[in-house]
């Protein structure tokens, strides 16, 4: 019986056929095993760390990883910290994204091939970290949530992807709308974002998980831990639950021997999990959104 994946009738053809199906099959496999392997390693002990070097199922399944994490005091306080720097933050770059690239997408606008030069240069030329850090604290952002998000509110190559994307809209619909009478703002708002939903919701995508893994900014700007965020609280566990240095006091010390392994594996699901829960969502613009932005420039 002849496998319906096999569109060659020749020899070769159906040997190269289920070379390909074998090949991606193999590939899907070991890109899918990792995960796996960290879901399982979450609910598993110390002894089995050691024991078995590779396991997709426990052979005794424990939550001791979960309840040390959830035993934190502040790891509430820390997910509300992530959520509204990932919304706002979110909001932010998409705000001031969309309203710079697209005037910038007008070839009549003045000045513009120097402000994309400006933009183009910070690609490769930034402040460095120090420079940034006075910059923020002089303004007044430091242990404010505005400094995880105001310094990266742009970035320059999602600029100019979406500012790209605006030049292949048809100059048409933008004369149509300003013979009824739109401005500028109407235009952008009731026009082209309605077109431009692909790119919008691919390029928040790629905002929103930037700002919910993020945790070095928090890091030199945050001086107060009630003011840390998720990633930088599990980061924390990780290292208390290692030995090292670290602020023990927001564990509970009485919990006992800790799973270091364990801990490591359900930090990942923790904080992968939620961020994962928005894909599905934003899908059909995603898929769309990444086509484009691979065609069109």
């Amino acid at each position: 019986m002849k496998l319906k994946f096999l569109k060659n009738n020749s020899p070769l053809g159906v040997a190269f056929d289920l070379f390909n199906v074998l090949f991606l099959a193999t590939y899907s496999l070991l890109a899918i095993l990792p995960f796996f392997y960290v879901i399982a390693g979450s609910f598993a002990t110390t002894y089995e760390f050691r024991t078995r070097p590779f396991f997709i199922v426990p052979q005794t399944f424990t939550a001791a990883s979960y309840i040390y994490i959830l035993k934190s005091a502040r790891l509430l306080q820390s997910i509300y910290i992530s959520v509204i720097r990932t919304v706002l933050g979110t909001l932010t770059n998409m705000f001031f994204t969309v309203t710079m690239a697209y005037p910038l997408a007008r070839k009549s606008l003045k000045g513009r091939s120097l402000i994309l030069n400006l933009v183009v240069f910070t690609m490769f030329f930034s402040g460095g970290m120090i420079p940034t850090f006075l910059v923020v604290r002089s303004v007044g952002l430091l242990d404010k949530i505005g400094a995880l998000i105001l310094p990266g509110a742009i970035s320059a190559w999602n600029l100019i992807v979406i500012k790209n994307f605006f030049q292949e809209l048809p100059p048409g619909l933008e004369e149509a709308a300003r013979m009824d009478g739109c401005n500028d703002m109407r235009t952008l708002w009731h026009i082209v974002l309605p077109l431009s939903m692909p790119v919008v919701a691919t390029f928040s995508l790629f905002y929103a998980v930037g700002h919910w893994n993020a945790f070095f900014d928090a890091l030199i700007y945050m001086q107060s831990m009630s003011k840390w965020p998720l990633q930088l609280i599990l980061r924390q566990m990780i290292t208390v639950a290692q030995g090292a240095l670290g602020d023990a006091a927001m564990i509970d010390a009485s919990y006992g021997t800790l799973p270091e392994d364990g801990v490591k594996m359900a930090v990942i699901v923790v904080s992968t999990v939620p961020i994962l829960m928005i894909y599905p969502l934003l899908q059909k613009h995603f898929t769309k959104g990444v086509l484009v932005g691979a065609i069109k420039g």
